[in-house]
């Protein structure tokens, strides 16, 4: 499961909004290699559901993961900061045993 903070569920809605984004958009999390600790996290919107997918809902955000990646993100949580020491998304990932300062890119 993918959980979902507060923080993370306002400014998704805010940005579906801001974006015009249907109610059927949903937010695709996934993982590739690359970043300075091996692999990156990839966050987007999208509204095309792939064979793959497996598809979790939690605090009102549909949350879309490739079956390659959820194993890397099992039991994660998408979180969001808006503070000035850093602002954006991040992920609370209990697999990952490295990340780097910026928390983009993580190693397990």
């Amino acid at each position: 499961m993918i959980k979902v903070s507060n923080n993370a569920k306002n400014e998704v809605d805010r940005l579906k909004v801001q974006n015009n984004l249907s109610d059927d958009a949903f937010i695709r999390v996934g993982v590739k290699g690359g970043g300075c600790s091996g692999l990156m996290y990839d966050l987007d919107f999208d509204s095309e559901m792939r064979e793959e997918d497996k598809v979790f809902e939690d605090n009102g955000v549909k949350v879309v993961v490739d079956k390659k990646s959820f194993l890397y993100l099992a039991g994660t949580e998408l979180d969001f900061s808006g503070g000035l020491n850093g602002k954006g998304f991040q992920f609370v990932n209990p697999n990952a045993s490295r990340t780097c300062g910026c928390g983009e890119s993580f190693a397990v």
